[in-house]
């Protein structure tokens, strides 16, 4: 079996009842490729263990009060489990507690919430599993370095994702800090949110692309910013000149990639995320704080080679 998991070596407060059978599973938005990813990974990582689950998703990665709606009625139902993926840090606190209040197990999907910021607010979470964020912004730097070379100069693009969202700030930050330690000649001239929004990272592209024309990189913190990035650097014919990197691996990215576009993206394997979150609910007992799945960067030749046995997981 392919082996996936690195975890820190804190263990959480909250064990997870081995007898745990019907799960609620609230998501983002399903029309992210990334969620859908996810979405499969939950499927069949219940049927694999014999549960059920019932799944609700909201429109878009910006609709925060929806969500805690949604959240508000799920928990009216009882599940044994919480697996949540919170639009951001702070906005299903109130529902979490509830379910704490009512000692129903919490798991966070993707690292979307600050462990502090909810133990203050009264949740426990059983455990976070996603991909080190911030580890894979690095991967990002790493991968920009090792095709510009350490001696690169010239301006650089950061697009994050939605103001106050963790996963977004941290691969940035992962990005930036990797960066500036691998090739301080590549200076980033401007980070800024993008709201997870193709038309809007396409938007800040063409500002920045404007101001300084001699850009030589974006990094954007999810593969629609970076779809969005790379459709303005195609449209001002700089090509040649501009690399994109995005973030999740998800469908949309890897036909970019494979059709010659999008240069490479960092990908978070969100299947193995849903599938593994799942399966170690169904087993119960103590899980460490933090279970982090591996990233890898999806390039084309990569994708052409077919040959990493982790793109078996790339959905």
């Amino acid at each position: 079996m392919f082996k996936t998991l690195t975890t820190t070596a804190v263990v959480a407060m909250l064990a997870i009842p081995a007898h745990a059978e019907t799960y609620g599973v609230l998501m983002k938005t399903l029309a992210n490729p990334f969620w859908g990813a996810m979405e499969l990974g939950v499927r069949e990582g219940a049927e694999a263990a014999g549960v059920e689950y019932y799944l609700q998703a909201v429109e878009s990665d910006q609709a925060a009060e929806p969500q805690l709606n949604v959240c508000n009625a799920m928990l009216e139902r009882q599940p044994d489990a919480m697996i949540t993926a919170a639009i951001n840090s702070t906005i299903l606190l109130p529902c979490l507690k509830r379910a704490t209040d009512l000692g129903i197990p919490v798991v966070d999907l993707d690292g979307n919430l600050d462990h502090q910021i909810a133990t203050d607010a009264g949740v426990k979470i059983a455990f976070s599993i996603g991909s080190d964020n911030v580890a894979a912004g690095a991967q990002g730097a790493e991968w920009l370095v090792s095709k510009l070379g350490a001696d690169a100069s010239g301006p650089v693009l950061v697009i994050e994702g939605l103001s106050g969202n963790v996963t977004g700030q941290k691969r940035a930050s992962g990005f930036a800090d990797k960066l500036g330690e691998l090739a301080p000649g590549l200076e980033i001239v401007a980070s800024l949110p993008g709201d997870w929004d193709r038309g809007k990272a396409a938007n800040i592209t063409n500002d920045i692309l404007t101001a300084h024309p001699g850009l030589v990189a974006i990094f954007a913190a999810n593969d629609g910013m970076a779809l969005g990035a790379i459709e303005t650097v195609y449209a001002a014919g700089l090509e040649s000149q501009v690399t994109v990197i995005g973030v999740d691996g998800n469908s949309d990215a890897v036909k970019s990639i494979m059709a010659g576009r999008l240069n490479a993206s960092v990908a978070q394997l969100p299947y193995l995320v849903g599938k593994q979150a799942v399966e170690m609910v169904k087993a119960g007992g103590d899980h460490p704080d933090w279970i982090f799945v591996p990233t890898m960067v999806l390039t084309k030749d990569i994708l052409d080679a077919g040959t990493d046995p982790m793109l078996q997981y790339v959905k």
